[in-house]
């Protein structure tokens, strides 16, 4: 056995939001500096992934679809905030309908861990509160 084989999975799935043409479109117009040249695969080239529940919460695509539209609005203002901080420039009247239009949910089941050392956890939150904090959890 490969001593780098993959080993450990962790009790979470991924979800990954792709990119649709309607967004590019909305970032095209609202963006006061756009790339002239930018396409749908540069959108995609480093987009983010969430993890989510697995373990019997999330055990399929449809389940994953369905706990990510739950939280809709928290996915859609992450993507916005990903390419435009300023707020004013977001679309103002989303709808669920508007994000499933926008982006396709596209779900993994497995994670491997393919590292053997703990997880550092970074936590936004503090960053945001315009405190520093030196305090990173680690999980084992």
């Amino acid at each position: 056995m490969m001593s780098d084989a993959p080993r450990y999975t962790v009790n979470r799935s991924i979800v990954t939001l792709r990119y649709q043409q309607p967004f590019l479109d909305w970032l095209m117009s609202a963006d006061p500096e756009p790339l002239s040249d930018l396409a749908l695969a540069d959108l995609e080239s480093d987009s983010d992934a969430f993890l989510i529940p697995g373990d019997g919460v999330v055990d399929n695509a449809q389940d994953a679809v369905k706990w990510v539209e739950k939280r809709w609005r928290m996915f859609f203002e992450q993507m916005l905030g990903e390419w435009l901080l300023d707020e004013s420039l977001w679309p103002q009247k989303r709808t669920l309908k508007m994000f499933r239009e926008w982006f396709t949910v596209e779900y993994r089941s497995m994670v491997w861990d393919l590292v053997n050392a703990p997880i550092m956890v970074y936590d936004w939150e503090d960053e945001n509160d315009g405190n520093v904090h030196d305090h990173d959890e680690i999980l084992h």
